[in-house]
């Protein structure tokens, strides 16, 4: 009988760690700018394309964050990496609450992110066809295409006057690596093809440092890796598949006050489950603190 209750308890516990993860990705990213950018790519590419570009890309950030989250319960008890878990949620949930009150109602903020989402894919854009793109002489190279499409003036435009300034070593590294990125990422467009690459890069910086992948790592850190995973990819794919199938009429449709409030109502509640299962987890009887099983 002990036995069983030990399973139950364990599938509990793993339900609990899926649905956290799972509703904590749907409420971080809709409406994101990462939503946003499959949203707007689908406009303009296969969406099939874009989909796999995407969701491969958040599936690679998922696979990390959770590694990483997975790293700190090796280092410190795990009832810290709770009490961690629970600060950081509280404070995301405070930080958001204040974000979604000073917000006006309706979409005018998912509306600027959409415009910054479109200048990122522009600039993007601009500095793989050549426009954009300085020469050694400090000139940006114009693409024909460009020429022909009328977004510049002439044939080549001089980015600064005044003799050119000798390359420092920071900035010959900094030249050397992104050429490195540069060369891997044609390799890849060669094999994969240029949408999908475009996808894969601009999700990945856009969710890089994000909340998302903060939260995603308290929570690996605080239940099991693996379920936490799970349940980050399920939303991930959930939230690129409706970007990329109606991305742009959710965004006229939903109120980023409102699901910043619900995101708010629920990183808080997490904190507070989190910062229960910390305070639960001290024995009062022994100094040594213990991970919880």
């Amino acid at each position: 009988m002990a036995q069983d209750a030990g399973v139950i308890t364990v599938d509990e516990g793993a339900l609990h760690a899926l649905w956290r993860s799972f509703a904590m990705i749907i409420f971080s990213e809709i409406g994101d700018k990462t939503f946003l950018i499959a949203a707007i790519l689908a406009m303009r590419h296969p969406r099939l394309i874009v989909f796999a570009g995407a969701f491969s890309s958040l599936v690679v950030m998922s696979i990390l964050s959770a590694e990483l989250g997975h790293l700190l319960p090796t280092l410190i008890p795990r009832k810290w990496t709770q009490t961690c878990a629970a600060v950081l949620f509280l404070v995301f949930g405070v930080k958001m609450l204040q974000e979604a009150r000073e917000m006006k109602a309706g979409n005018e903020k998912i509306q600027e992110e959409m415009k910054e989402a479109e200048e990122d894919i522009e600039g993007d854009e601009a500095a793989h066809d050549g426009t954009g793109i300085l020469t050694p002489d400090g000139e940006d190279v114009v693409s024909p295409e460009a020429m022909e499409a009328g977004r510049v003036n002439g044939h080549a435009r001089r980015r600064s006057s005044g003799a050119a300034r000798p390359a420092s070593p920071r900035s010959s590294v900094q030249k050397s690596v992104k050429s490195y990125a540069e060369a891997a990422r044609n390799f890849f467009s060669y094999l994969l093809g240029p949408v999908f690459v475009q996808a894969f890069v601009l999700t990945f910086l856009g969710e890089w440092g994000d909340r998302s992948q903060i939260s995603t790592i308290a929570l690996a850190a605080a239940d099991n890796v693996y379920v936490v995973a799970f349940g980050t990819v399920i939303g991930h794919s959930c939230c690129t598949a409706l970007a990329v199938l109606g991305g742009r009429y959710v965004s006229t449709k939903i109120s980023v006050k409102h699901v910043t409030l619900a995101a708010s109502a629920l990183f808080l509640l997490f904190g507070v489950v989190y910062l229960y299962e910390a305070l639960l987890s001290i024995d009062p009887e022994v100094t040594d603190f213990h991970p919880l099983l």
